[in-house]
């Protein structure tokens, strides 16, 4: 029987829910009786409710350790992140690439929920990867509750009742948020293989660390601070299975931020130069500072780019 995502997920909402108090949450039930989960708009949240919004994002396929990074003279929080599957708890669950709309409230959707809605179809096509579970996990990176309809909406995507649906919110402010965006390194750099046409199912191991950045009360500047991490702080290293090494010394030298355009400014400079549109801005920075891919195959190992601290601390102020 395949590996349920969602089901998976689940153990490590419901570890959440019965804790409230340790892990800083607050729990409510919507009209529909979907399970509201605040991780860090009236709730405190935390690193460790970060730790555990990666590991649920990661479809429960993947763990997360925190520890900590030296930059220069100054030591921030990390996150270490590994999967042994890491196309279904990245590509599949991981990655934001639901957008959630009802009325005025727009969110971005990750987490193991889209493999049963399919957001987007081209990424399951490619990966051939199908969810079937009767409940349902979604962690939505937001300053505000979702409307009704728009829960209605997320549950009915998923071929879910309303009452068998989890959704994780935090904003980008918080330390759960910035700890939990930190921890999608990984993604971040299978997606970029991806993205330069390498084979996702080649892809047998990975692991990584980012920073965790200082918060910020500003949306803008801790959205920033929290991509320098991975575009300047970030490492990656994958374990493949693959029969041309020529062509994996060419992708490692390209899939990493540095062989993008814009690299060298902190990312909410580059943000306010795109007009504050993601669309606009040069796709190849989103990639981690240094990436490592080993060849299982022949015992080959590539490497390129490297950690930036003078980007990451001008970033946080220093």
């Amino acid at each position: 029987m395949p590996i349920s995502i969602n089901r998976e997920a689940a153990k490590i909402v419901r570890e959440i829910c019965s804790y409230q108090e340790k892990y800083n949450v607050i729990v409510e039930r919507s009209f529909s009786g979907a399970y509201i989960i605040d991780a860090g708009i009236k709730a405190k949240g935390g690193f460790l409710t970060g730790k555990l919004i990666v590991e649920i994002c990661l479809g429960g396929l993947g763990g997360a350790n925190l520890s900590v990074m030296r930059l220069g003279d100054l030591e921030l929080p990390s996150i270490n992140v590994y999967t042994d599957q890491p196309v279904i708890s990245t590509l599949a669950s991981q990655m934001a690439g639901w957008r959630i709309k009802a009325g005025d409230y727009t969110a971005m959707g990750s987490g193991p929920a889209r493999a049963l809605a399919q957001k987007p179809k081209s990424i399951y096509e490619k990966i051939g990867y199908r969810d079937v579970s009767d409940e349902a996990v979604i962690v939505l990176e937001a300053s505000r509750k979702p409307p009704e309809e728009a829960i209605r909406g997320i549950a009915e995507s998923c071929q879910v009742a309303p009452e068998n649906l989890y959704i994780i919110m935090s904003p980008t402010t918080s330390v759960s948020s910035l700890t939990q965006v930190a921890g999608r390194v990984v993604e971040v750099g299978i997606y970029r293989l991806v993205e330069m046409g390498f084979d996702p199912n080649a892809i047998i191991y990975a692991f990584g660390e980012a920073p965790i950045p200082p918060p910020h009360p500003n949306e803008v500047e801790a959205m920033g601070r929290a991509n320098d991490m991975i575009l300047y702080g970030g490492l990656v290293q994958v374990i493949v299975d693959y029969h041309d090494d020529e062509l994996l010394e060419k992708i490692a030298r390209e899939a990493v931020s540095s062989a993008s355009k814009v690299y060298g400014k902190p990312f909410a400079e580059i943000f306010r130069e795109a007009g504050g549109d993601f669309y606009k801005i040069d796709p190849k920075v989103f990639a981690p500072a240094k990436i490592t891919i080993v060849n299982k195959r022949t015992g080959k190992v590539f490497s390129s780019g490297k950690i930036n601290s003078e980007i990451l601390l001008k970033s946080i102020g220093l």
